[in-house]
């Protein structure tokens, strides 16, 4: 059922410059002499060592999209980057990498074995089948998928940057298709909006009143765009109309995410974040995170209002090697350097409720004091007045390797996880996981990282390196962590992705 309508408007703004339940007993002497290294390292906020307690154990760990994936494969290689996009619901794992799919068992329930093939690789405009116009006729990369927690559905977005004819000027479209149940492999109600604007590097959050949609203009223009879709119509198949607000002079836009099914206040606005600096400007320093209330009005469009930019001071930050499509990261066998994606924000900004708190995590790419890349995160918590105001905030750089391109998550008992590349010679680029206690000092992982999966090779054809990674949240649990990130196999040019699941032990639904 195509929609009817997209609404822009444009706006310009100036850039304002329990330890308990773990299965170990850690002396008390290891954790007092962290916790005061940790103090000492505050002014910087860098964490330069590893947690005192033993890394989390993988629950699941299998390959997904790629090189070794174990269903079809495409007649021509997966494109580069990745894109990764990962979505898990009570039985299901579901995967996107750029223009392709596929659905995995996970174990439970329903199926006894995680990580079986149901579907794939598949192109993705399969899901769009029927719905016409350029979404049916076209498969684009940046796809995302969401499991939304709140409604037991399944939320595919797909943008379309050029008509059928390559041509480049638009119009454009962004393609929803939000499943009619909690079955992956059944019917999808199925959207396509027309857009004026080239949709790049969509970031989507699902909020009660609405799948909120921050997307770019592209990477030579300081142009974003603010969009929502009218969730609660695209639920019963109903038509339903898209409201972007066109922002300039801002980074990359990324919308509040809601993990778990507690909610925040009826008519509450999303929170939408964004890193300081402009790349486009040689300008790769900033003291601050940004944030806007997006209101939506979806009886009179007049009164929808996207309001800020406000900023959280934050410690001092530089992008990592300068921001994106940077040569950074080095190899071993190639003089080829790796991608950073330091000037944004990384996919997710997760919104938790836990008890009468209101969190808010975010990561991103910086340089750090041992020369390598640090993954800076953080935790906003919301006042009385629905302001979000600095908690914590860390840089993990525990030597002078390369984490970078992470993603972060936050459980139902407010633990905190993050997966993320991990690289520099001598070692191939690969990914791991760390995590912290909702106890533990803050700033600090107090769990050591995990290795999810060596790299084995070198990326030497090209210097882009899957523009994201994806963490996501079980919902039959609201604890487990599930992570997918690249990697390259002994003697292969192309990537393979590694799909893994993190627990805290001792976490469980309130």
């Amino acid at each position: 059922m195509p929609s009817i309508g997209v609404r822009y408007r444009r706006l310009t703004i100036a850039h304002a410059a329990n330890s308990a339940g773990v299965g170990v007993v850690f002396a008390a002497a290891a954790i007092a002499a962290f916790t005061a290294a940790v103090g000492a390292q505050a002014r910087g906020v860098e964490q330069r060592e590893q947690g005192p307690r033993p890394p989390l154990e993988a629950q699941a760990s299998f390959d997904g999209l790629g090189v070794g994936f174990a269903g079809a494969m495409p007649t021509q290689p997966f494109r580069n980057p990745s894109d990764n996009a990962l979505a898990v619901g009570p039985d299901h794992i579901f995967q996107i990498v750029n223009s392709r799919y596929a659905v995995f068992t996970k174990k439970g329930a329903r199926f006894d074995t995680t990580g079986k093939v149901l579907v794939g690789s598949a192109p993705t405009n399969m899901i769009f089948a029927g719905v016409g116009g350029q979404c049916e006729a076209r498969t684009n990369g940046d796809a995302v998928v969401k499991y939304d927690q709140l409604a037991d559905r399944w939320l595919v977005v797909m943008p379309i940057f050029r008509r059928p004819a390559n041509d480049s000027t638009g119009p454009f479209s962004m393609c929803y298709a939000v499943s009619v149940g909690p079955d992956p492999l059944g019917a999808y109600y199925k959207y396509e909006f027309l857009r004026p604007l080239f949709p790049d590097y969509p970031r989507i959050g699902v909020w009660p009143d609405g799948y909120y949609n921050g997307t770019s203009t592209g990477d030579d223009v300081i142009e974003k765009h603010a969009c929502v879709a009218d969730r609660a119509r695209m639920l019963r198949g109903l038509s339903a109309t898209e409201q972007c607000v066109i922002v300039k002079d801002v980074n990359f836009l990324n919308p509040a995410d809601i993990d778990g099914r507690a909610t925040p206040p009826a008519g509450a606005p999303n929170i939408v974040f964004a890193t300081g600096g402009t790349q486009l400007r040689n300008d790769f320093d900033d003291d601050g995170i940004y944030w806007w209330n997006f209101h939506v009005d979806w009886i009179d469009p007049a009164k929808t209002s996207l309001t800020g930019p406000f900023k959280i001071p934050v410690a001092p930050y530089h992008y990592l090697c300068d921001g994106q499509l940077t040569s950074c990261v080095p190899q071993p066998d190639t003089s080829r350097r790796l991608d950073a994606q330091g000037d944004k924000l990384m996919n997710r900004v997760v919104y938790r409720r836990v008890g009468g708190t209101e969190s808010i995590v975010a990561l991103h790419s910086v340089n750090t004091a041992a020369g390598g890349g640090g993954v800076r995160w953080y935790e906003f918590r919301l006042d009385a007045n629905r302001k979000p105001t600095l908690y914590q905030q860390g840089t993990f750089a525990p030597d002078s390797f390369y984490r970078w391109m992470g993603s972060i998550g936050i459980d139902a008992q407010g633990n905190v996880g993050m997966g993320y590349s991990f690289g520099g010679t001598p070692h191939y680029a690969g990914q791991r996981f760390a995590a912290r206690l909702a106890a533990d000092p803050r700033g600090t992982l107090g769990f050591r990282e995990s290795v999810l999966v060596e790299g084995q090779a070198a990326q030497a054809r090209t210097l882009r390196w899957e523009d994201y990674t994806a963490l996501a949240i079980d919902p039959a649990d609201d604890c487990t962590f599930w992570y997918v990130g690249n990697y390259l196999r002994k003697g292969s040019a192309s990537y393979s992705t590694r799909i893994g699941a993190y627990k805290v032990a001792g976490c469980s639904m309130r």
